[in-house]
C-alpha cells in the first residue's frame, strides 16, 4: 500500500503488561512503554516488508533518536492493551506515532512517537535524507 495515497498500513498489538513491568500500586512503570513501542515498531516495519534485519541487509542501521510520550490515562497490570502505530514521516527521518489503547473499552491511554534516523553501516554516519530503499518498501516515489 502506498503512504502518499492515504491507504497506509497500520500496526497493531496486542499485550497485557506483566507484573514485573508495574510499580507497588500496579501501574505500569512509564520505562516500559518504550518497550511496547518498540513491539509495535517492528511489527509495522513487517508490514512494510523492511524489518530490522533487512535494514540491515540493506546498509542501513536506523537508530531511534528522540521520543515522546503524552499520558492519558494509567496503564495498570492485568488491563489489556492495543498499541497502534503508523508512520507519520519517511522523506528525511522515520516518524512513527502510536496510541496504546484500552483493549475493551478503546479508550486512548497514550499517545507517542518516536523518530529514527538513517544511518550508513559501513561509514556510521548519518544521512539527512531516507534511502531509495525506504521509499521503495512505503511505496512512495523518491524525490
Amino acid at each position: 500500500m502506498s503512504v502518499n495515497e492515504g491507504n497506509e498500513l497500520v500496526g497493531e498489538i496486542e499485550l497485557a503488561p506483566a507484573f514485573h513491568d508495574c510499580d507497588p500500586m500496579n501501574v505500569v512503570w512509564h520505562g516500559n512503554y518504550f518497550k511496547y513501542f518498540e513491539i509495535a515498531r517492528c511489527a509495522l516495519l513487517k508490514r512494510y516488508d523492511y524489518d530490522y534485519p533487512q535494514m540491515l541487509e540493506s546498509g542501513y542501521l536506523w537508530p531511534v533518536v528522540d521520543a515522546r510520550v503524552k499520558y492519558v490515562r494509567p496503564l495498570l497490570f492485568g488491563q489489556a492493551l492495543r498499541v497502534r502505530s503508523r508512520i507519520v514521516e519517511w522523506e528525511n527521518r522515520l516518524k512513527i506515532e502510536y496510541e496504546i489503547l484500552d483493549a475493551e473499552s478503546g479508550q486512548v491511554l497514550t499517545r507517542a512517537m518516536t523518530i529514527q534516523v538513517a544511518v550508513d553501516a559501513a561509514s556510521k554516519e548519518m544521512l539527512y535524507q531516507c534511502p531509495p530503499v525506504l521509499w521503495q518498501r512505503l511505496g512512495v516515489p523518491a524525490p
